[in-house]
């Protein structure tokens, strides 16, 4: 497994380190097939301590993403919860794909982690991400939408080849904006 390790106002020893590729190392033994893990560490200068650091890990396996995110007021205790939110998701991961979980027209209940979407004074672009898209299916586009834990997913969709993206709507139901040049 690749380990990309990003960190913003704050030093990663090489201790800490070996503690999250261990603890990032113990998922591929209930999913194998893990290409590559993103960590994103910050350290935010907030009042509260126990919102002091800030660890999103992204899992990519064979193009399924898997996301988590932890606040905490220590690194090593972000890690383990972190760890553990991923190891949920892959367990609700693979039981979806083995037809023990969502049934058509069942709603998802289980969060997927914590959001950390705050709003900002000034509106202004301040990330830019990029992702590879493979074609899928309305339903698979849905559930990767909620292993990410996000509102929205944009996806190429298989019925039409063009960019579709799907939405949680307020009653908890799902959207589909399919767009049209024109």
């Amino acid at each position: 497994m690749d380990l990309r390790v990003t960190s913003k106002n704050v030093e990663i020893s090489d201790v800490e380190r070996q503690y999250l590729e261990k603890k990032l190392g113990r998922l591929t033994h209930h999913l194998p097939n893990i290409s590559e893990s993103t960590v994103e560490i910050t350290r935010e200068k907030t009042k509260e301590p126990q919102d002091r650091f800030v660890v999103q890990v992204t899992v990519n396996s064979r193009g399924t993403l898997l996301r988590g995110e932890v606040r905490a007021p220590v690194l090593t205790a972000a890690i383990d919860s972190v760890a553990d939110v991923l190891d949920r998701q892959i367990e609700r991961f693979k039981g979806r794909r083995h037809g023990k979980g969502r049934r058509e027209g069942e709603r998802f209940e289980e969060p997927v982690g914590e959001s950390t979407d705050e709003a900002e004074d000034t509106a202004r672009l301040v990330k830019t991400k990029h992702f590879n898209v493979k074609p899928m299916a309305v339903d698979e586009a849905i559930e990767q939408m909620e292993l990410l834990g996000h509102e929205f997913f944009i996806f190429v969709s298989t019925n039409n080849n063009r960019f579709n993206v799907v939405y949680r709507r307020r009653d908890g139901q799902y959207g589909l904006i399919e767009p049209e040049l024109g």
